[in-house]
């Protein structure tokens, strides 16, 4: 499977002919520019995609039109979903720690691809995963998880539920990089992980990761 970051939590899958894209973002210079934030990661263009998966409805997650070739969507849902790749399961959720009172709904998507069970869990931000959600989710093989705090959950709860959901390959995701100010850095999630891969680029093929003893952290460059 090839993977790519686009940035905050905007990535693309690829394996046998099928694309997954999950949260794109558009133009943020105007919601940016009014709210005094940063927001640099490059504009998608030029992506195409089978499946298209949205979390939530914030203007960093939901742009569909940013991907062509008349993907089916499906947005800000739950439930067992027929997808060009078979069932897709989404897990109701909330985006923060107050019964989505505060930020509203997240879902977190799980699907397999190319062998592997993909759990991506958004805007995740309640206090803790509950049990439920635990068992709909399964044991990812990759695991993309919101680390950055403020929004959503920061380092300590990340790792645990990496830990709790023993994944293969995990991915962090919404945190500060060059490209984005007003979240927290991946080194307190990341000094809390034994194994870490750290990329040169913002792409990688799963085949292609290094053995490890438990779950491998794999931190691609900001695009």
């Amino acid at each position: 499977m090839h993977v790519e970051w686009y940035g905050q939590s905007a990535f693309r899958l690829a394996a046998n002919g099928t694309t997954v894209f999950l949260d794109p973002f558009g133009d943020m210079s105007a919601l940016v520019a009014a709210r005094g934030m940063q927001f640099d990661y490059p504009t998608i263009e030029g992506v195409e995609a089978d499946l298209l998966l949205i979390t939530h409805e914030h203007l960093d997650h939901n742009v569909v039109d940013a991907i062509g070739g008349s993907p089916v969507v499906l947005r800000s849902t739950a439930g067992r979903l027929d997808s060009p790749l078979g069932q897709v399961v989404a897990i109701a959720s909330e985006h923060d720690a107050a019964a989505g009172t505060e930020r509203g709904p997240n879902t977190i998507f799980t699907f397999d691809l190319d062998g592997s069970h993909v759990c991506h869990f958004g805007d995740f931000g309640q206090d803790s995963l509950r049990d439920a959600q635990a068992a709909a989710i399964g044991r990812p093989d990759l695991l993309f998880i919101p680390i950055g705090g403020g929004p959503t959950i920061g380092a300590e709860q990340a790792a645990e539920i990496a830990g709790r959901l023993r994944a293969r390959w995990v991915v962090p995701m919404h945190y500060r990089t060059p490209r984005v100010n007003f979240l927290e850095p991946a080194d307190s999630f990341l000094e809390r992980m034994l194994n870490v891969h750290t990329l040169a680029g913002p792409a990688f093929d799963t085949a292609e990761l290094p053995s490890a003893d438990g779950p491998l952290v794999i931190v691609p460059a900001a695009p």
